[in-house]
Order: C-alpha cells, then sequence, then structure tokens
C-alpha cells in the first residue's frame, strides 16, 4: 500500500510476514539486541471496522478473532503469546517494571496492575506491549545496560514529560546513562491532523517554553484552535532527558493520514481498533 510519509531522519521500514504487514525502525534494528513492530491494520481476522488487525478486548471486537490477531504478532516477533505483557492504559505517566511472572496479562490472563501507561524489563524474552490509534508510542533501548522500555504519550502523557519519567526511571531501576539510550517516537497523528483546543495549548505553552519551542510545536488557527506537533514535543522531552539527538528516531507516518493501514480515533470518529507496539529484548 502506497503511504502519505513526512519527510524524517530515516524512514518507517515496512515489512511483511505472511499476511501480517508490519513497521519496524531502523535505529532500533541496528542495536541487534532487540525484536520489536509497530502493527498496521492488515493481517489480522477481524472484521467491519476492526478489520483487520485489531489487538484491542475492550472496544467490542469478537475475542477469538483478537486472540488470533495476537497469536499472529507473536509469530512475526519469534516469540509465544505467553512471552508479551500488557499495558493498562489510562493516559498516565506511571510506569512498571515488568517480568518474566507478567507474561501473557492482558491476552491469556488478566493484569494485576491498572493505570499504566509504561513498561520496563531488563529481561530477555519477555515482549512489552502498548496501544495506540493516534497516541505517540515511544521505544527506548538502553545499549549498554541492556534494558528497554516502552511507553504510551497521549497530549496529557507528553505534556507530563513521559520520555523524561520514562528515562529517569531506567536510571533509578537498571543505572541507565540516558547517552547510552536509542530512542523512536512511533507513528502516531501528524500536526497537520492534531487540532486541539486552547487550554490544551496553553498547557503546552506553559511546559514547553525553552527559546523557540511553543512556535515549533504550536501553530494557532484562530478561534482559540491550534495544531499540536507530538513529534516534535516528545523529542524535545527525549532530547532535554539527556539522550543524544542523533540517537532519536522520529517517524514520518501520520495514524490519521493513513487511517486506512493505520487505525485512526480522529479520523474513524471513534470506530476503530488499536493498533499495538511491541518491545523485546532476544536472548
Amino acid at each position: 500500500m502506497e503511504l502519505y510519509r513526512h519527510k524524517s531522519r530515516m524512514q518507517v521500514k515496512q515489512n511483511r510476514m505472511g499476511e501480517v504487514e508490519y513497521l519496524t525502525f531502523p535505529l532500533l534494528s541496528r542495536t541487534g539486541m532487540v525484536r520489536h513492530l509497530f502493527s498496521t491494520r492488515v493481517g489480522g481476522v477481524s472484521k467491519g471496522i476492526y478489520s483487520t488487525m485489531n489487538l484491542s478486548y475492550t472496544r467490542g471486537d469478537d475475542k477469538e478473532a483478537v486472540d488470533e490477531n495476537f497469536r499472529r504478532i507473536a509469530d512475526v516477533l519469534g516469540c509465544e503469546v505467553g512471552d508479551i505483557v500488557c499495558s493498562d492504559q489510562t493516559h498516565t505517566v506511571n510506569l512498571r517494571v515488568a517480568s518474566s511472572k507478567d507474561g501473557g496479562k492482558g491476552i491469556l490472563i488478566p493484569k494485576d496492575y491498572a493505570d499504566t501507561d509504561g513498561l520496563l524489563t531488563d529481561e530477555p524474552g519477555l515482549v512489552l506491549a502498548t496501544f495506540y490509534a493516534d497516541c505517540v508510542p515511544l521505544y527506548f533501548v538502553d545499549t549498554r545496560r541492556r534494558a528497554i522500555a516502552l511507553a504510551h504519550s497521549g497530549w496529557r502523557g507528553t505534556v507530563a514529560r513521559m520520555g523524561r519519567c520514562v528515562t529517569e526511571k531506567m536510571k533509578d531501576v537498571y543505572g541507565t546513562d540516558p547517552s547510552d539510550i536509542v530512542a523512536v517516537v512511533g507513528p502516531s497523528i501528524c500536526q497537520a491532523c492534531y487540532e486541539v483546543s486552547e487550554d490544551v495549548a496553553e498547557a503546552f505553552a506553559q511546559e514547553f517554553h525553552g527559546e523557540g519551542q511553543t512556535n515549533e510545536i504550536l501553530l494557532s488557527k484562530g478561534g482559540g484552535k491550534y495544531q499540536l506537533d507530538l513529534w516534535r514535543a516528545n523529542e524535545i522531552v527525549l532530547i532535554e532527558a539527556g539522550i543524544p539527538t542523533e540517537q532519536i528516531q522520529v517517524t514520518d507516518l501520520c495514524t490519521c493520514h493513513n487511517s486506512d493501514y493505520l487505525f485512526s480515533h480522529r479520523a474513524s470518529q471513534g470506530k476503530r481498533g488499536n493498533l499495538g507496539a511491541f518491545l523485546g529484548l532476544v536472548y
């Protein structure tokens, strides 16, 4: 499928395995220490507004279809469904350190945690999973300490600096030096598609007050409406958290522009499934 792409340092890579189409990021692949992907709508078994690779059990899709979709994603990753641990997203900056005992939570067994928008681990074999339909996926790999994190960052998470929260948590738990982190800002809604109200714009203007930052991330449309650049805002957060600019990749794919290929809440007016971000350390 021909996609609408934005200019970026590096292109997100399209891949196909059997019927499943998925995205990978060159910066993460080059570390040689992780398996990862970002799902698309292609290659699952869900029907209707969920077609076809829906990865949400909570939006009305058939459980059996979602089960099969997760099984197909696990096949692509070269893992078992029981190796995947899922977030419980509520637009917080709450983080959870995951271990092998969490495998399968959110798919095969219920989660015994809530309000968790980010996951961290240093255990090979475990695959972290977070979910999207316009919000920003953030991938982190500490190439020295061999630790990883995956986080969901909508506008609330971004203005609360989820990227900094993750970096600080990795430092606390694993001794991570931000200069050793490779990070990716994944597919999500772009500035041209993301109109926000004045209260949201004001929250960003108050938080992002470095030289020129407000003008970079907010474009006034008049009438109390603004276009918000979550990609650039998250990149700023990662850089200010100490991650070198050359070790950050920002996506070139907008979920809303490509809503036939990627689920978009805004484009579908809420009638949609969920995409998934997956990240795991290899042995």
